[in-house]
């Protein structure tokens, strides 16, 4: 079976695409607005960009021609901060992908704890054992959509937080305590199972 991407409805280039590319790491992204309202929303479409300079993108679809909020925010001071999911948070993290009203704060609607980030203004989540406060450095609005297509933000990284629980020495990630979420299709996720090494030539 081949798909021509022109003459494929979007929403089988949906379902194609989060079927196949697997898994997703998730950005739990926190977001202020102009009026201190805070905003947190999970996106899967995300990913590390670059470690020189520290750079993270996310990208947020815009259905029906509409911007999210966390775009909104986002595109109005620059900042946000990743939060990274593990299995004691999927829960919460699930319920903030709700659509609701941009005067709604999810932290409160979810029981997660704020906590001051140390560079920007966006609210940090205490539950997450990683943070990653980003400054907005571009973002890019893709042509040729049907309904409202995607905006790509790209963060530079200034400042990365990691529970100490999960550091080891030299800097290692302890993956059995850490326990990260990824994303799968549909309402399916994943975590790391069986893992392996292939030393690199």
């Amino acid at each position: 079976m081949q798909f021509d991407t022109n003459k494929t409805d979007p929403s089988v280039l949906y379902k194609l695409l989060t079927g196949i590319i697997i898994p997703r790491p998730i950005g739990w992204i926190s977001t202020i607005d102009s009026n201190g309202i805070n905003n947190l929303a999970p996106f899967s479409y995300f990913n590390m960009v670059s470690s020189d300079p520290p750079c993270v993108m996310f990208s947020t679809r815009r259905d029906n021609n509409t911007n999210k909020d966390t775009l909104n925010n986002v595109l109005q001071n620059g900042q946000f901060v990743v939060n990274l999911v593990t299995l004691d948070v999927v829960e919460q993290m699930n319920a903030t992908s709700e659509a609701v009203p941009a005067d709604v704060d999810e932290f409160k609607l979810t029981n997660l704890t704020p906590i001051d980030s140390v560079s920007i203004q966006p609210k940090r989540v205490k539950e997450s054992p990683i943070h990653l406060e980003c400054e907005m450095i571009h973002h890019y609005f893709m042509d040729n959509n049907e309904g409202g297509g995607a905006c790509i933000v790209i963060g530079k990284i200034k400042t990365i937080h990691i529970d100490d629980s999960i550091l080891m020495e030299n800097n290692r990630i302890n993956l059995d305590v850490y326990k990260p979420v990824a994303r799968l299709a549909g309402s399916n996720y994943s975590t790391l199972g069986e893992l392996f090494s292939i030393k690199r030539s």
